[in-house]
């Protein structure tokens, strides 16, 4: 690591490539195994995966490399959260929110960034609902207001917190100037209260409680507005000048998430044939479970749903690299179609989850069967907002209707 200056963050010396990033995940996978069911249990990550979390530097992989960050490339975060996947999903969910969330933090200023990333192993959470009001004052605002769902919360330092503006400066300048939008506001998550009400029948390791604010003051340089967001405007006069930081932010943080849900899958069929040998099928005269063809026709159709939807996703990474090489500006049509990546991929892994789940048997009901767990928890995921299939392909076939989005989230 090279200091830049003192009392400054360093800039790493070299930048782990995928391989060794994946690599670094997949050794975690056994801890993340063996704590399952300490996970669901306390619906929340125990310490130390979040300490093994820090030191595997799978945190920095969406900071920015000016505060010691590696900026990975789309298809790494698939393939590294592909891999955490295979152990937990409640953690791999935890790491895709914490690096969406953190790449997104880099279109505010760098007055901000400064204050956001005064550690390269920074946590940063929230969510995009408006469920909040943010009242001008001298230098900022007063931010009040209830978030629901906001994962990995409980190891955070910051949140995104979004908002209504009561004065309606929430910079809208689209095709209704008088209509306002909200603002992105960067607080420190001591500002908020946690309410623990996640008790819930997946992703139950998540945390994902609620929090709430009450006149928490926000400086004007931690506060973005709706039109910098949606139209993808960099306030980070460095960032700036990257250009993977011209691809528009969802379609980044959906390329980032696809990643988890492809290692569910995997770990789905990976559990289902380590139960396999020696069970029967009961009430049947099959002595093994392995030897009925229902079996091959169930495990063979799940395994092509996870390789297609696996296949799906590193394409999609893979463009935005392209496009990003090329310098392309984006349409409405590839933002769109971002969109209905994540959910084609959510829609087939859940249903290979679902086939997986079935043929496991009654004893799989039990809560510390693995297939259970991937069960709850890819069908919570594919219920996120972001995610949820039939809303993503409604919105594609819009697209292709020749109709506007119905969603400013492209």
């Amino acid at each position: 690591m090279t200091t830049l200056a003192e009392g400054e963050p360093t800039v790493p010396e070299t930048i782990p490539d995928r391989a060794e990033l994946v690599e670094r995940a997949a050794k975690l996978v056994p801890l993340l195994r063996s704590r399952g069911p300490w996970i669901d249990d306390n619906r929340r990550l125990p310490d130390d995966v979040v300490r093994a979390l820090e030191e595997s530097g799978l945190l920095r992989m969406a900071v920015p490399v000016q505060y010691g960050g590696y900026e990975s490339d789309v298809r790494t975060f698939v393939d590294v959260l592909a891999e955490i996947a295979t152990g937990n999903g409640s953690a791999a969910f935890c790491l895709s929110v914490y690096s969406a969330l953190t790449w997104m933090a880099g279109l505010w200023p760098d007055q901000a960034l400064d204050e956001v990333f005064t550690r390269p192993d920074v946590r940063v959470t929230g969510t995009t609902a408006a469920t909040g009001t943010a009242r001008t004052t001298e230098g900022g605002y007063l931010l009040s207001g209830r978030w629901t769902f906001n994962s990995g919360i409980l190891h955070a330092q910051w949140k995104i917190c979004v908002a209504m503006p009561t004065g309606g400066d929430g910079g809208g300048d689209g095709d209704d100037p008088a209509a306002a939008l909200p603002v992105f506001a960067l607080v420190p998550v001591g500002d908020l209260q946690i309410v623990d009400d996640w008790y819930t029948s997946g992703l139950e390791g998540s945390g994902s409680v609620t929090t709430v604010a009450q006149e928490v003051f926000v400086p004007s340089h931690r506060v973005i507005t709706g039109a910098d967001f949606y139209q993808n405007r960099i306030r980070s006069t460095v960032n700036a000048s990257k250009p993977a930081y011209a691809v528009p932010i969802l379609v980044t943080t959906n390329a980032i998430q696809i990643g988890q849900l492809v290692g569910a899958g995997r770990a789905a069929l990976a559990a289902f044939l380590e139960r396999l040998p020696g069970r029967p099928l009961t009430y049947t005269d099959h002595a093994s479970q392995r030897d009925a063809a229902v079996t091959h026709l169930q495990v063979g159709e799940a395994a092509l749903l996870i390789e297609d939807a696996e296949h799906r996703a590193r394409r999609f990474a893979e463009s935005i690299t392209d496009k990003v090489a090329r310098a392309e500006a984006w349409t409405t049509a590839e933002r769109v179609s971002a969109r209905v990546q994540i959910g084609w991929v959510a829609r087939q892994v859940r249903e290979a989850v679902r086939i997986l789940a079935d043929a496991s048997g009654g004893s799989s009901v039990h809560r510390h069967v693995p297939i259970s767990r991937i069960h709850r928890d890819t069908t919570a995921a594919a219920l996120h907002a972001m995610i949820t299939p039939s809303t993503n392909i409604e919105l594609y076939g819009r697209s292709l209707c020749g109709l506007k989005p119905n969603s400013v989230y492209l």
